[in-house]
């Protein structure tokens, strides 16, 4: 039946690229240089059969592909099998960090060619790597750790490519924002993720005040050398709420830390913290805007 169907939608999958596609069952008319899992199959055959396509078109057959690849925020182990598949496959990897990159690369006995891409010289690079890809060429966004494009910016780089129509492909995996609101016992069915609060207290306390009514679970990066003064902001503009700060998540001195602020700033003490703290906290629950609307 698959064929059967494909055999009457032929122009759906003409141009997807070898690694997009699932399956020996699946056959289309241009022969695919990859494939994808079954489960794509079936998915791609139901819509299809319903009538109504999956995939939007690109306009030019030949541009290559971006793909946002996440690689682990501490622990190798955590890299999926797919990513280490695209990396070893794309023709170009640009990379947030070269050093930490060629590391991970190394460490899987992968050997690609590398660029840079940071905040630094972005406008420089970012022609050059549109550039490859309109040249048809399969290029590999990494960011330092976790899945590019969040805090960082990637993100720029994904909306250039969008708008020349270039095909944006995610390779999900780890992520701190995700890993550590999975193990937060906060609310997780909406929650509001604010990046790094500004490094100036009086910047950092009007970014804190907006958030001082937002029912959501509220997830921030912040740097060892301000957590402190962060923690006492959070005190005084959001209250006394719970939370939990979560620092070098999957990696050998993973540290979680729970309760209310007072409480996790007294537990920190005057210790002089290391490495990369998430924190989620808690949203403003109706007690307490009970307390504020008599």
């Amino acid at each position: 039946m698959p064929e059967e169907i494909l055999e009457r939608k032929p122009p759906l999958v003409s141009w997807l690229e070898e690694s997009d596609l699932p399956h020996p069952s699946v056959r289309p008319y241009e022969k695919p240089r990859a494939r994808l899992d079954h489960s794509f199959s079936q998915c791609y055959v139901l819509a299809i059969s319903e009538g109504a396509p999956m995939i939007s078109h690109p306009s030019d057959f030949r541009a290559g592909r971006l793909y946002i690849v996440s690689t682990p925020i501490g622990n190798m182990e955590d890299i999926t099998l797919r990513a280490l598949r695209i990396l070893k496959e794309v023709d170009l990897i640009a990379a947030e960090d070269t050093r930490r990159t060629g590391l991970l690369l190394k460490h899987f006995g992968i050997e690609k060619p590398l660029t840079s891409y940071f905040e630094g010289n972005e406008l420089k690079k970012r022609e050059l790597i549109l550039e490859r890809l309109k040249e048809g060429k399969r290029v590999a966004l990494v960011s330092e750790a976790g899945t590019p494009g969040v805090s960082d910016p990637g993100f720029r780089l994904i909306q250039l490519a969008i708008e020349r129509r270039i095909p944006v492909v995610p390779v999900p995996g780890p992520s701190a924002v995700i890993a550590a609101l999975s193990i937060s016992g906060l609310p997780t069915d909406s929650f509001l993720f604010k990046g790094f609060l500004p490094h100036k207290s009086k910047k950092r306390r009007e970014v804190l005040k907006d958030l001082e009514n937002a029912r959501e679970t509220i997830i921030l990066y912040e740097s060892p050398h301000r957590i402190h003064e962060t923690l006492r902001d959070i005190l005084e503009m959001l209250g006394d709420r719970e939370m939990v700060l979560a620092r070098e998540l999957t990696k050998l001195y993973e540290e979680v830390v729970r309760g209310k602020v007072s409480h996790i700033l007294n537990q920190l003490g005057d210790r002089k913290l290391k490495g990369e703290i998430t924190l989620v906290v808690s949203g403003k629950t109706r007690k307490e805007e009970g307390k504020t609307n008599p």
